[in-house]
């Protein structure tokens, strides 16, 4: 029993139990009616009234033109489906679509997307290198990527692979791990290009790139070697090419300069022969004028080159068999020996010049016996 006598309520008139659900309930048909325009005065008041009905129907209408308002922006296209077929394909601008009648996709077909594939792969010469391959592509067709393939990314994954398994496959090991990487990437670009058009994917390839290829663990340090030994390849015929780039033009400019020199012996034998016939036609004029006289002079003037660099003196005494032989070698080696011998040209025309020469020689001997 309650303190005022009364034992549903509480001292603020409240019911001290559970509340009545039949109760709940006719004050939530109350708040219904005071919405959809119910009059709660009297009984037989009650229904909707046309203008609540309108109101509700133009904000019915408001909230379905709102949920169709959408923005495309200028690197995005809008492809647009009415109960399921395909009707256009919009650019970008404020667009609206009827909502739950016309269904959109929008796509943007002027990001560069990466995809990254890693794979173990089959050479030609049978052995097996894993290669790391970036692929970057564009949606060009937005009709084609949303609807002729249920998922075009895994496609190019698939595509992907296929073609670097094949051109992989068309190479050797070294091509794959070293200089062929450029071709094989080249390659399948244009292979990958190829399927995703058979597959009508709407994707177009803009670049392949090999990341890495290495031979297994298993033969790393054995192919190591071989790349070693295939610079030190490299490095020697580079040596070798600079060796031969600096030795030929060398070569070229001796060749040249033995060339000219000879031009310039030939040239000058040339003009000795030519001077040397000139002053025999001289001479022979001269000694067509006087034998005896020109005679004589030639053979004074062989005997003269003849005995010019010679470091002995040899004379013939006229009436006898004797030869007197005179050292000049040593007599010039002596240092007090500074008195120089004047040998005097010989007169060609006659035998005295011989005789005075004679006679010089005879007593400059005969001076340093004395001495």
């Amino acid at each position: 029993m309650s303190w005022n006598g009364n034992d549903k309520k509480d001292p603020w008139g409240r019911n001290e139990g559970p509340p009545d659900i039949d109760e709940a309930i006719n004050k939530l048909k109350e708040r219904l009616n005071n919405i959809f325009g119910r009059s709660t005065g009297g009984k037989g008041s009650g229904g909707f009234s046309k203008k609540n009905v309108s109101s509700g129907f133009i904000l019915i209408v408001l909230v379905w033109v709102g949920l169709g308002i959408y923005q495309v922006e200028q690197a995005e296209r809008s492809v647009v489906l009415r109960l399921g077929e395909y009707v256009e394909t919009k650019g970008p601008g404020l667009r609206w679509n009827p909502p739950v009648i016309d269904s959109w996709t929008v796509v943007d077909v002027v990001r560069v997307r990466p995809h990254r594939h890693d794979a173990l792969m089959l050479t030609k010469d049978e052995n097996i290198v894993d290669v790391t391959i970036s692929v970057q592509y564009q949606i060009t067709d937005p009709e084609k990527y949303v609807l002729d393939i249920r998922a075009p990314d895994d496609s190019l994954a698939q595509a992907t692979e296929s073609a670097l398994r094949h051109v992989v496959g068309s190479s050797i090991m070294d091509d794959a791990l070293t200089t062929g990487r450029e071709l094989i990437a080249q390659q399948t670009k244009t292979r990958l290009q190829n399927y995703l058009d058979r597959y009508l994917t709407g994707l177009t390839v803009v670049i392949v790139n090999i990341e890495d290829s290495a031979p297994p663990d298993q033969v790393q340090a054995a192919f190591d070697d071989v790349i070693k030994a295939r610079e030190d390849e490299v490095r020697v015929r580079n040596e070798a090419e600079t060796y031969a780039n600096g030795l030929v033009p060398e070569a070229r400019g001796q060749a040249q300069r033995m060339i000219q020199d000879a031009q310039a012996y030939r040239e000058q034998v040339i003009a000795e022969a030519q001077g040397d016939a000139a002053r025999f036609d001289q001479l022979l004029a001269e000694y067509k004028k006087a034998p005896v006289v020109t005679r004589n002079r030639l053979y004074l003037d062989a005997v003269q080159n003849v005995m010019q660099k010679s470091t002995k003196v040899m004379i013939d005494v006229e009436g006898g068999n004797n030869i007197l032989y005179l050292p000049l070698d040593k007599i010039v080696r002596q240092p007090e020996s500074d008195v120089p011998i004047s040998i005097q040209s010989p007169n060609s025309n006659s035998r005295t010049s011989i005789r005075e020469l004679t006679d010089q020689v005879i007593e400059e001997i005969r001076k340093r016996n004395r001495q």
